[in-house]
Order: C-alpha cells, then structure tokens, then sequence
C-alpha cells in the first residue's frame, strides 16, 4: 500500500497533474453553483500538538497544516495555518470550513468545503469564494503523545480545487 501510494505520488510529481475525483463530489462539499478557477496539487504535512484534554490525559489536537502548491510541475503556491493558500502571483485567502466528508481511508485526513472569509493581493486567488480539499490521502495522526506541547507531522497530499461563483454570464 504505501509503495503503491509512494509511486502514485511520484507520478503526479513528474507530470504535475491534479488528479480529479469521482463526479459527483459527497453533497457535503460540492459547490455546483461555482466555476472552477484553479486546481493544485498539495504535498506536505498535517502539524499536531500534544494537549491535554481530560483528567490530565494528553492526545494529538491538529495544529496547522504546512504544504506546497504544485501546478503543472511547477511551485505556484503555499498552504499554511488558518487555513490560508498563498499563490506566487501575489493573492492570498483565509478560509473557513463549510462542509467535510471523510477520505477514502482511516489514515486520510477528510474531504473539506471552505468558504473564503477573507482575501489579500491581486491575482488568480482575488475572485475565488469556495476551496474543496479532495483526492486526501494521509496526514491523520494516531497513537499516545507522553508530553504536552510536543509536536509531530503526518505527511499528507490532496488536491485543492478553488472556486468562484458563477456571474450569470
């Protein structure tokens, strides 16, 4: 499985190509009413912290995620806590998440709807209103932590498709 996974991922690298999920997305993240502007493949890590939680208990809470934007072979962007996506053109947004649906496996983090709250520059990110976060695969962290305020990252990819309404032309 993961020498599958690992061939998987280093053929998207060399291509450079997203790949695209099964139509139609869980109703939980579609956004048929949205035009897609731009599609991303992602490589990096899921971050969590050691917290405790209950009756002096620790367990791994999710932090931030850290992650490269790939497009055609190429970096064209970063992924990082906010959740926020920067692309090399100068636009940045901040979203929030709207919709989940769980990923193919345990291990993968889920499938996410967000809807941008906030936006920074000018470029190909200034007109998008919904990012969806498909095609995960890892960055779940399972197992004890023994110390609070430790940190550890499960590597993740995924593909970041992002949108923007339709104008009614």
């Amino acid at each position: 499985m993961i020498h599958s996974r690992a061939v998987t991922l280093a053929s998207m690298l060399l291509t450079g190509s997203a790949a695209f999920a099964a139509d139609p997305l869980p109703e939980a993240i579609a956004a048929s009413s949205e035009t897609a502007v731009l599609t991303v493949h992602a490589l990096g890590a899921q971050v969590y912290e050691c917290k405790p939680v209950t009756d002096g208990k620790l367990a791994w809470s999710f932090r931030e995620p850290v992650a490269t934007l790939i497009e055609g072979g190429r970096t064209v962007g970063r992924h990082y806590a906010g959740p926020n996506w920067e692309h090399v053109d100068g636009s940045a947004i901040t979203g929030r998440t709207a919709g989940s649906a769980a990923g193919a496996a345990a291990s993968d983090v889920p499938w996410l709807k967000l809807s941008v709250i906030s936006r920074r520059g000018e470029g190909v990110l200034s007109a998008v209103t919904t990012v969806q976060r498909i095609n995960t695969s890892g960055g779940q962290l399972e197992g004890p932590c023994d110390k609070a305020g430790a940190l550890k990252a499960a590597p993740y990819s995924a593909d970041y498709v992002f949108l923007r309404k339709n104008d009614g032309h």
